[in-house]
């Protein structure tokens, strides 16, 4: 790591001011060290809350590829390491509202999820890494992946079945 002060520091102050450049690495140490400060930035979710707005497209097994709008509500635990999901989304005939609950654990993520509207519940099982979910969703006979990107203000959610639902591809935007 590298360190950049705000301000020149003369080669002739290493001597002199060597005191004050141990006090400021104990204070840099100190902070780094803090469970508090880490803690609330290494969660595997922490990039993941918010309400998110976009749209993509959703294939249909017997109607084919439709335009889908939907919005969503990611709410994080304070730890960072425990995600609650709320998407909502529809097409001209077709809509679908996905509720997870999913608690990360050295890079593994598992949980629950339901469809409201057609009322189904399963498991929810993969893994989380750099902001991005892989998992498989199952219930009783099916199954699907499912992976979720968050980049800054930037989320994509990618659902694939055999079921009835094909495909979902959308790409969110914080705060829309």
């Amino acid at each position: 790591m590298v360190l950049q002060m705000p301000f020149p520091f003369p080669r002739f102050c290493f001597s002199r001011c060597r005191g004050a450049a141990t006090a400021g690495a104990i204070l840099l140490a100190a902070a780094l060290a803090c469970p508090s400060a880490v803690h609330a930035e290494s969660g595997a979710f922490t990039g993941f809350a918010g309400s998110w707005a976009g749209g993509g497209t959703i294939t249909i097994a017997d109607s084919g590829t439709e335009r889908i709008r939907c919005r969503g509500t990611n709410t994080v635990e304070a730890n960072g390491n425990a995600l609650r999901q709320v998407l909502r989304c529809a097409s001209d005939s077709y809509k679908f509202e996905l509720t997870s609950n999913v608690t990360a654990s050295g890079g593994n993520v598992s949980g629950s999820w339901n469809e409201a509207t057609r009322n189904v519940n399963g498991t929810v099982e993969g893994t989380i890494a750099n902001g991005q979910v892989s998992a498989l969703v199952t219930a009783n006979g099916y199954a699907a992946t499912f992976s979720m990107t968050s980049r800054g203000n930037r989320q994509t959610v990618n659902i694939s079945s055999k079921g009835e639902v094909r495909g979902v591809n959308v790409s969110l935007s914080r705060g829309s």
